[in-house]
């Protein structure tokens, strides 16, 4: 059923976490480009709250990869494949989502 389901799911995040009871899961961040320069590696897996605005969400990674934050008003995120804007927009993540940070491409 899918409140077994859901429960499943719980336990196998942990159920709690240590930001005041907001649930957590682990995502993929991809790097491309100058992001996967300044973030020393490719892809990793980030435990982040569920529900987090793209700029929260944003912020997490930075804290992660400081040097990330030369690129902020550049970059532009992907969640599940689907073009995010950094800002107040709400995200509902779950484990396993894939989170890419892909920097501007200039060409000539």
């Amino acid at each position: 059923s899918a409140r077994r389901r859901r429960r499943r799911g719980l336990a196998a995040e942990g159920g709690s976490s240590r930001d005041g009871g907001s649930m957590r899961c682990q995502v993929s961040v991809l790097y491309f480009a100058r992001s996967a320069e300044l973030a020393g590696l490719r892809s990793e897996t980030l435990s982040v709250p569920r529900q987090i605005t793209s700029l929260q969400l944003w912020e997490e990674i930075v804290k992660a990869h400081p040097r990330l934050a030369v690129i902020r008003d550049q970059v532009v995120f992907a969640v599940r494949q689907e073009y995010v804007l950094l800002g107040d927009q709400l995200l509902v993540l779950h484990p396993g989502d894939e989170v890419a940070i892909i920097p501007p491409i200039s060409g000539g």
